[in-house]
């Protein structure tokens, strides 16, 4: 597997990690924050030991494991577990085979960048697959595997409903779903909840105007905090990721 950037790393497709038991608490239990409690891989229905062994396959330095989301238009949402043994973390960004380079996302790791997504664009891709391309699916997983880059301060009143009909369909029982839902949507632990707007045209002289339709968020730690979410793609190619974003209707 080859993806820009990563061409000499050891990455694998992470699709079959899905099925292990303790995936999602491996893989969401530390977004979880609570005002009491302390997270508990039995909220997701595991125990410990395979909360453990999923782990120990998301962070295998010898098999970097990549999740594609394919969305609208040919767009990918990529989740990449970059295990390097003193600076391992996880990358979130979209990829087109059009563009040169990919558009950053969120980086999850000690020198973190985010948010990535705000909820309209993070519930839009998980429900807009592509089933032509190569990936996962699964409307819940999609949404689960992307969750860590959201960080919306206008998150809807449906937001914890929706969220716990994903846990559900992921196997959380019926009694944690509530709480769990709570947990993983409350401040995260990495950044501030942010607004997302549509940027208006900037006033300086000789500045480059952004390209409408791709929704910028004012949280100073994000990639996409005052900058292209893609860098160097045409305004046709951008016009096509709005639509793919669920910022602009689809033609």
């Amino acid at each position: 597997m080859l993806i820009d950037g990563f061409e000499n790393d050891p990455l694998v497709p992470g699709d079959e990690l899905l099925a292990l038991p303790g995936f999602w608490a491996a893989y969401l239990l530390w977004l979880c924050q609570t005002e009491e409690d302390d997270p508990d891989p039995e909220w997701f229905g595991v125990d410990e030991a395979d909360t453990d062994a999923a782990y120990e396959a998301l962070s295998d330095e010898e098999r970097w494991p990549v999740f594609r989301i394919p969305f609208g238009g040919g767009h990918t949402a990529v989740v990449l577990g970059r295990n390097l043994a003193d600076d391992a973390g996880t990358e979130y960004f979209i990829s087109h085979p059009e563009w040169d380079r990919h558009g950053h996302l969120a980086t999850v790791d000690g020198h973190q960048a985010g948010p990535g997504l705000s909820w309209p664009e993070l519930t839009h891709i998980a429900n807009t697959t592509d089933p032509d391309s190569p990936g996962v699916h699964a409307p819940h997983a999609r949404l689960l595997l992307l969750l860590p880059a959201l960080g919306d301060a206008d998150l809807p009143d449906e937001a914890a409903g929706l969220l716990g009909s994903a846990l559900t369909q992921a196997g959380v029982g019926a009694d944690e779903v509530p709480r769990l839902a709570q947990a993983l949507l409350m401040d995260h632990p990495l950044w501030e909840p942010a607004a997302w707007v549509t940027p208006a045209v900037s006033p300086l002289s000789g500045s480059r105007a952004h390209f409408p339709g791709i929704l910028h968020c004012d949280e100073p730690g994000s990639p996409r905090c005052g900058i292209h979410l893609a860098q160097g793609i045409t305004r046709d190619q951008s016009d096509r990721l709005a639509r793919a974003l669920g910022t602009w209707p689809a033609t």
